[in-house]
């Protein structure tokens, strides 16, 4: 046997004999107790889609850990937003865990197939999704692994109610999507419609799909008959993929990317899941010197569109072609980076920026993802973003298996969605302070820093920072996009400061979960959802 297969082999029998252990070892929901078992605060979850949030919320309300009630959120967007969590798709999360004080990401994007054959008119991805949630419940779930997939599968299975956030998906891709013949078979009516908020539809395929998972994890969805089917059934519809790529794809937990902020420490993902770098840079300029905390607000929104601004700019040198990073991670988010990016800035003026060093093959990057925030009674925090790299991925259902299938990244005229969770949390007295997640492209990341400046540096409430107006600059070409509630006063004086600007009805969705005191010390956090969305928050308590 040679080394490769040897090391294979290896790794699917930890994840097999890992998914026993799981199985027979786990509580279920029933034997700790049916939803409101146990009483007082129970934790938080919030998503972009409402019916993930409610499946989530009872099994942190039955006792189940954050890991529980994330792969249970997960397996339901599965099921009600494969627009942008199918199986097909990837992802990345963080995770803060008190009682060992650590965190950690897991990064579980899909990755390219080894061959994209030129025939192939619809290139896909190799799935991340099942495995990466398999991983993440392993090390930190306490439910049966069967009990927490049971829950998307009877949905799939028995029908569920559209919500409004798949139903504006929808309508994006209505004419490419719909040319799929699975596609129609789930999203038309009987009577020729495309399905609306609250109608029902079902997904036997993807029921059976995921009643493999349940039964058997997903060794069979990687290294068995349902990999062979499922390779089979993408190559039908024009897509990419082998038996070895799935074989040989891995999750990776890797260390976080973390900096000083004041007594606290605030973490972000690393690369390839680059946003987080982004984010990184964005928070060393407003943590320098204090910039952003001792400016007026008006001055606050001019910061923030510089601070971007430069950030955007410079990630065209630091990026790749093939969305790889270029340089050494450490000294792009040091003090002194961020020092030479903010090197000629004014504090009311708009100052020309040279673009010769920047590449300046812009690169596109994909708005469309989804994310879901959740911690538990005992302060373990877990902060996931999923995409499927394009709105429904390549726009094709693999025939048999329901699965929605994710573009092939770098391969659709643009690249992988701008993922960059973060959680805020001190580590001497182990309490989580701030996490959160966005999604919507290069915006989101600003919204995400909008909302994090909003809370842990201006002190308001998660929901008056929800609530606050965004702005964003991406850097070539140097517009400064508003939204329409920010005040014309604020809207003048960047004019007058020589800013470029263009109204954009908003920027950015951001679910999070803001604990003033620390949690769980105390027993009391904010948990919101973007009123820009049409997710949802539950707080489990009783």
């Amino acid at each position: 046997m040679n080394k490769l297969n040897y090391k294979s082999l290896q790794y699917f029998i930890l994840i097999f004999f890992g998914f026993l252990s799981v199985s027979c070892s786990s509580h279920t929901p029933q034997e700790l107790g049916k939803e409101g078992f146990i009483k007082g605060f129970m934790g938080g979850i919030v998503a972009d889609e409402p019916r993930a949030v409610l499946e989530g919320n009872k099994v942190l309300a039955s006792g189940g850990s954050a890991a529980d009630a994330a792969t249970a959120a997960y397996f339901t967007l599965a099921v009600t937003l494969p627009s942008k969590a199918s199986l097909g798709g990837g992802g990345v999360c963080i995770v803060y865990d008190p009682k060992t004080n650590k965190v950690e990401s897991l990064d579980f994007l899909s990755r390219l197939p080894s061959d994209i054959e030129a025939s192939r008119s619809r290139p896909s991805a190799i799935p991340g999704n099942p495995l990466g949630i398999f991983a993440l419940h392993t090390r930190y779930g306490r439910f049966q692994w069967s009990s927490l997939v049971s829950v998307g599968e009877k949905l799939a299975r028995f029908g569920t109610q559209a919500s409004r956030t798949l139903v504006r998906d929808i309508r994006q891709v209505k004419g490419a999507l719909l040319a799929d013949e699975g596609s129609r078979s789930i999203f038309i009516k009987k009577n020729g419609s495309v399905i609306k908020e609250g109608d029902y539809f079902r997904q036997i395929a993807l029921a059976v799909s995921l009643s493999n998972l349940r039964q058997f994890g997903p060794t069979d969805f990687y290294n068995g008959r349902l990999a062979k089917v499922l390779v089979n059934s993408v190559k039908g519809v024009y897509g990419t993929l082998e038996v070895e790529d799935l074989k040989k794809f891995r999750p990776i937990w890797r260390e976080t990317l973390n900096l000083k902020f004041g007594l606290n420490e605030i973490s972000f993902v690393q690369p390839p899941a680059y946003g987080g770098v982004t984010a990184a840079q964005i928070f060393q300029i407003f943590d320098n010197n204090n910039l952003f905390q001792d400016a007026s607000e008006q001055e606050q929104f001019h910061i923030m569109v510089e601070a971007v601004r430069r950030v955007n700019l410079d990630k065209q040198r630091w990026l790749s072609d093939d969305f790889s990073l270029i340089g050494n991670v450490s000294d792009l988010i040091s003090n002194e980076y961020a020092n030479k990016l903010m090197k000629n800035f004014k504090k009311d003026r708009y100052t020309k920026l040279s673009s010769k060093h920047a590449r300046l093959n812009k690169k596109i990057e994909n708005p469309s993802a989804t994310g879901l925030v959740v911690v538990d009674r005992e302060g373990l925090t877990i902060t996931c973003s999923f995409t499927m790299n394009n709105i429904f991925g390549n726009g094709r259902l693999a025939t048999g298996t329901g699965i929605m299938l994710a573009a092939a990244p770098i391969n659709i005229g643009k690249g992988p969605s701008a993922l960059g969770p973060i959680i805020v949390r001190n580590k001497n007295s182990k309490n989580l302070f701030f996490t959160g997640t966005a999604s919507g492209g290069a915006p989101s990341i600003t919204a995400l820093m909008h909302v994090f400046a909003g809370v842990m540096i201006n002190k308001k409430t998660l929901r008056e920072a929800l609530y606050m107006p965004r702005v964003h600059n991406g850097g070539i070409p140097s517009i400064t996009f508003y939204e329409p509630t920010l005040d014309k006063v604020i809207q003048k004086y960047l004019l007058n400061g020589g800013h470029k600007m263009l109204e954009i009805p908003n920027l950015g969705l951001v679910n999070a979960i803001y604990c003033p005191g620390g949690l769980p010390r105390v027993e009391a956090c904010q948990i919101e959802t973007d009123p820009r969305g049409s997710g949802l928050a539950k707080g489990a308590t009783k």
